[in-house]
């Protein structure tokens, strides 16, 4: 993992800055993709992580904006082995009151984030004949809304369809592609919850507990790792056991 590049959207808090911080601690260089990533940059002031970091603040919905974001890590590091669709914007809102506005807003960073990143690493990653890709799917996206809109729910089972044919097209040239749909996973959405909301969430979870990013974050690690080049094409569900298949 040392020699590789890894870039995480979504960095900044939860699950992405999870992920990101685990690849730095095995040695990778990452960029760090956030609109907003300000609180993030304290974390690395030993001079071996400067090295090892870059910051980019862009929206995920804006296409100019990656093209020139692959651009500049490829012109720092030279290759991208890693792409982590992290980004997401999340709604509650009834299906009668969706308005046009947030069903383009919420599809076009996560369904379309997730497209046309991957979409940009693709010239590196088939280059260098190795590359992985990881969809942060979710919960609600194999079972529909619980908590959640219908227009996220739908954007995060589009991300598993995406999975899907991104792996079918891309393995011939070494690139994995995969998804993780985590659910009850302790993160500063969790923290917004009422303790009694907590606790009857809880009770759903077979395993009797909220799960923590950094196990994600360890999954994750094994995805894109070189172990993990004969899994492509999959959704890992981690969440407790709430969803079984």
């Amino acid at each position: 993992m040392q020699e590789r590049v890894a870039v995480v959207t979504g960095a900044s808090q939860g699950l992405g800055l999870a992920i990101a911080e685990k690849f730095v601690s095995d040695g990778t260089k990452v960029a760090f993709i956030s609109r907003n990533l300000d609180k993030v940059k304290s974390r690395f002031e030993e001079e071996q992580q400067r090295d090892q970091v870059m910051f980019i603040n862009l929206d995920v919905s804006e296409y100019k904006a990656i093209q020139h974001c692959v651009t500049d890590v490829t012109n720092k590091w030279g290759r991208i082995d890693i792409l982590i669709n992290n980004a997401g914007f999340r709604t509650e809102t009834a299906i009668e009151n969706i308005t046009v506005d947030e069903w383009n807003r919420v599809l076009s960073v996560n369904l379309g984030g997730t497209f046309f990143f991957s979409q940009a690493v693709l010239s590196v990653m088939k280059e260098q004949k190795w590359g992985r890709i990881i969809n942060m799917s979710s919960f609600g996206g194999q079972v529909g809304p619980l908590t959640s809109s219908a227009v996220y729910s739908a954007s995060k089972a589009g991300q598993i369809a995406l999975t899907k044919s991104f792996a079918r097209a891309l393995a011939e040239y070494g690139i994995t592609v995969n998804a993780v749909a985590p659910a009850s996973v302790r993160t500063p959405e969790m923290d917004k919850m009422s303790s009694e909301s907590l606790e009857k969430m809880t009770r759903t979870i077979p395993v009797g507990r909220v799960g923590e990013a950094i196990e994600v974050a360890e999954l994750v690690a094994y995805l894109v790792s070189d172990y993990g080049g004969f899994v492509t094409g999959a959704t890992f569900d981690i969440n407790g056991g709430r969803l079984m298949r």
